[in-house]
């Protein structure tokens, strides 16, 4: 199975450096090993596994600081490699992680991209047990996960959404985007957010600031609102405030999700053939989407 996302339709659409032409794209996804090489001993056939979606050499310095996904010489699969929308992939055994037999395939497809983006992203912020955390784009493919993490870490989690079934996943609080400000301002009795994670890019990058209380962080990653943005600098170092950029995570914290993988929960919208993967994509915009979208192979 393979999640559907925002790189997905960009690599189709307009990112035109991707490798190999023609190209396959998909950047998270997960099956069952059919052939293993003389030298693999990690996994064996008829092991379930997710695939770590990074390229990346394990010999620069980003590689030996942990930190796989920022590679000199690596990238995304999906854009600088073949991806996952295919009945077979081979991969290196690195990126090959064993999941438990009863991993549904539908959590198992959403870790490496929805389920490990918003967990690195909340780690680098740093978010602590009774911290305010302000989640925008809760019901996205990451944010349903970020709420998740959220109350895992203990911290009150607030979702920016209109959907009510996000409080299905631990959301503290639901509250609408129009009157967001005021009412962290009223469920923080004036301390406002100590994180907020945003994950939509530049149509919420003002309220994400404003929703900061002193010593805030604000974690981003992602631009499918907008990736340009105006900065008003007093307001930033007026109130401390620490913007993070976050892309991707580790393998270490990838095999960290893979050992709670099944406490982890989803809501599904639409799952689509492989042969309908166009339709799937583009369903990524549509108004009535409600849930992830997958594609089953």
């Amino acid at each position: 199975m393979a999640g559907v996302n925002p790189i997905d339709y960009s690599v189709v659409t307009r990112i035109l450096n991707v490798k190999p032409m023609p190209h396959i794209p998909g950047a998270e996804f997960a099956g069952i090993i059919e052939e293993v090489g003389d030298s693999v001993t990690t996994v064996k056939k008829g092991d379930k596994v997710k695939v770590y979606n990074r390229v990346f050499d394990g010999t620069c310095d980003m590689c030996l600081s942990n930190s796989e996904m920022l590679c000199r010489n690596g990238g995304i699969m999906s854009a600088v490699t073949n991806g996952g929308y295919a009945q077979y992939v081979a991969v290196p055994e690195k990126n090959a992680f064993k999941l438990p037999d009863d991993t549904s395939w539908e959590i198992a497809a959403s870790l490496p991209v929805a389920a490990l983006t918003p967990y690195h992203a909340l780690k680098k912020a740093e978010l602590a047990p009774n911290e305010n955390l302000v989640v925008f784009g809760a019901s996205g493919n990451t944010g349903i996960f970020a709420i998740q993490f959220g109350k895992k870490f203990g911290a009150n989690v607030i979702a920016i959404s209109r959907k009510s079934w996000v409080k299905d996943f631990g959301a503290d609080y639901i509250i609408s985007f129009e009157d967001a400000i005021e009412k962290i301002k009223e469920i923080t009795s004036g301390r406002m957010a100590d994180v907020v994670l945003n994950s939509l890019g530049s149509e919420t990058w003002s309220p994400s600031l404003e929703a900061l209380g002193f010593n805030g962080r604000l974690v981003f990653f992602g631009t499918l609102t907008g990736g340009s943005v105006n900065l008003v600098l007093d307001r930033i170092y007026g109130k401390q405030t620490e913007i993070i950029g976050a892309t991707g995570g580790t393998r270490k914290e990838l095999k960290e999700l893979v050992d709670t993988a099944n406490s982890l929960r989803l809501k599904v919208w639409k799952k689509f053939k492989l042969e309908d993967g166009v339709d799937a994509l583009k369903s990524l915009f549509s108004k009535e989407r409600d849930g992830r979208i997958l594609i089953e192979i």
